[in-house]
């Protein structure tokens, strides 16, 4: 059974492409995260993209896993919840994890 995720895709009012997933990310779903993630960097072009977790209330070493790859074009904003995790995994070393 695939986990409930739903995932958004738009510009931010200063032209700053946003990936916005909203749910779950587990291993059931991981693959249509890092599809969009790689999508969404099309779309962004040569500029960073800003992966906004602050409505993710889990994700696994699979979703991480996709964060991982693109570490050098994303930045990533995330809530009390996950940027402990974020900051435990490794991905706050390598780039911008606010929240």
């Amino acid at each position: 059974m695939t986990t409930q995720l739903s995932l958004t895709t738009g510009p931010r009012s200063d032209g700053v492409m946003v990936l916005t997933p909203v749910g779950e990310i587990d291993m059931s779903n991981a693959g249509t995260f890092a599809a969009a993630l790689a999508e969404a960097l099309g779309r962004a072009g040569s500029d960073q993209l800003v992966v906004d977790l602050t409505r993710v209330e889990y994700i696994d070493s699979a979703g991480l896993a996709a964060l991982f790859e693109h570490v050098e074009r994303i930045q990533l904003v995330a809530g009390p919840l996950l940027a402990p995790l974020l900051t435990i995994a490794g991905l706050a070393d390598l780039t911008t994890v606010e929240g």
